[in-house]
């Protein structure tokens, strides 16, 4: 008996030893980043206090009271929900769309497709924006020509305040769901084809031994990547800065953006911390939603 607890203990010591890097990262770069946060949104933070840490005041909430009077803050959050809501859905299609596609029995040259398609994620996003902000190019844009040959007129893309945002998901979608799709492929490869087989043997159509093999067998992998997919699309900031700079009429300003003026323009950076606690609050919730809505399901 004694041997065994003894055992016991020393594989849950081993299991600490194991999982003791992964949570020293989370503690460094998740959870002493986070309280920092909360702290300077109690101050009053500044490029004065940068040079002089006697500048700072503690003014408790008063941050949080002027960032809900701020109408630019409704603005920018609307936009962000906006932009997941429209985003994140259809970049989780497209992703189980393309890995569904590629594992495909009769899929040929899948090395070459799972290359083709994963190649947007690893390439530089700045560099890609650019190159999408010509593509979109009221006047010169290929986009535009394309439209023009169907018989259809310009589109002002990024001049527009109802087309910008579209564009900028459209964007984004292409850029992100290369990872996604991997994961994805990963865990469809987990499927035994016996699961398959008897299925067809019982009489189960395509759509049928989708819903019911596939599915559930993807189950967990599609949790990870919808959570891992809302919350980067939650930090939606490089894409309207290189393409829009927050235009037309502020349409496509997100709360990373605001967080980054307040911060890095006008050097606000206890305002500018309350507006990324706000954030993390946000995608907290919106992730814990999302865990007990799988739980309720049975997908975890």
């Amino acid at each position: 008996m004694n041997g065994a607890a003894t055992r016991g203990r020393a594989g849950s010591w081993a299991g600490l030893w194991f999982v003791s890097p992964a949570m020293a990262f989370i503690i460094v770069f998740f959870f002493i980043p986070a309280i920092v946060s909360l702290g300077l949104s109690l101050t009053t933070f500044d490029i004065y206090a940068l040079s002089d840490f006697g500048n700072v005041r503690f003014v408790g909430l008063a941050n949080y009271e002027r960032l809900f009077a701020t109408p630019l803050f409704w603005k920018a959050l609307g936009n962000t929900f906006y932009f997941v809501v429209l985003g994140a859905p259809l970049s989780v299609a497209l992703s189980l769309a393309a890995a569904l596609l590629v594992n495909a029995p009769a899929a040929r040259f899948k090395g070459f497709y799972r290359a083709l398609f994963f190649a947007p994620f690893v390439t530089t996003l700045v560099a890609t924006a650019v190159i999408w902000r010509y593509l979109l190019h009221t006047r010169y844009g290929l986009v535009n020509e394309m439209l023009g040959l169907a018989g259809l007129g310009p589109v002002d893309w990024l001049g527009n305040p109802s087309a910008s945002m579209p564009a900028i998901v459209l964007f984004s979608v292409w850029k992100n769901f290369g990872y996604a799709m991997m994961l994805l492929l990963a865990g469809l490869q987990t499927i035994p084809r016996d699961l398959y087989e008897a299925a067809r043997i019982d009489g189960a159509g395509s759509w049928q031994q989708f819903r019911h093999v596939t599915l559930p067998g993807i189950a967990p992998v599609l949790l990870v990547v919808t959570i891992m997919t809302v919350a980067n699309y939650f930090q939606l900031f490089a894409e309207p800065y290189v393409m829009t700079q927050g235009e037309p009429a502020q349409s496509t300003v997100s709360i990373l953006y605001l967080m980054f003026e307040q911060g890095f323009k006008w050097w606000d950076l206890g305002f500018a911390s309350t507006v990324a606690f706000v954030l993390f609050v946000i995608m907290l919730a919106v992730s814990l939603a999302q865990l007990a809505l799988a739980r309720r399901q049975g997908a975890v």
